[in-house]
């Protein structure tokens, strides 16, 4: 089987598809979460906290004094941006929050958060895991009781 045809019959797995169109669906995640963040979120918290913009909040490394974070930009300044790293850290966080609750909600979906049945029990006398129904241990040949 040539190399072309392996990579092809990978790339139409289900899986990979899936993957695809996840990740694809997850970049405009990303993109409402960060507007959302940007344009609904922060400007109430920032009025809240005395009219602050966190996207324009940066410390100039350089001697001269900036205005705005775009100035500072377009002056091509060395700044830290701690107000756009606080902006991607509430991103980070709605999106970990929207995740989680999507794969708790797939999972109760799907039954993966019930219990699995119980398949085996321990070995009263050498207590290695035997299948349930057993009534002789296989790895220490002992008889067992029935339950």
């Amino acid at each position: 089987m040539s190399v072309l045809s392996e990579f092809k019959q990978f790339a139409m797995r289900g899986n990979v598809i899936d993957l695809a169109i996840g990740f694809v669906v997850g970049g405009a995640f990303a993109k409402i979460v960060s507007s959302l963040t940007g344009d609904i979120l922060m400007p109430p918290v920032g009025v809240v906290l005395g009219h602050v913009d966190f996207s324009n909040l940066f410390i100039d490394l350089g001697s001269k004094h900036y205005d705005t974070l775009a100035q500072a930009k377009a002056a091509g300044a060395a700044t830290l941006n701690y107000g756009v790293f606080i902006n991607t850290i509430i991103d980070f966080l709605i999106i970990a929050f929207a995740v989680f609750l999507l794969v708790k909600w797939v999972n109760h979906l799907t039954g993966a958060d019930k219990p699995a049945a119980v398949t085996t029990k321990d070995c009263p006398y050498c207590l290695n895991s035997i299948p349930i129904a057993a009534t002789k241990c296989g790895h220490c040949t002992s008889e067992l009781k029935a339950a």
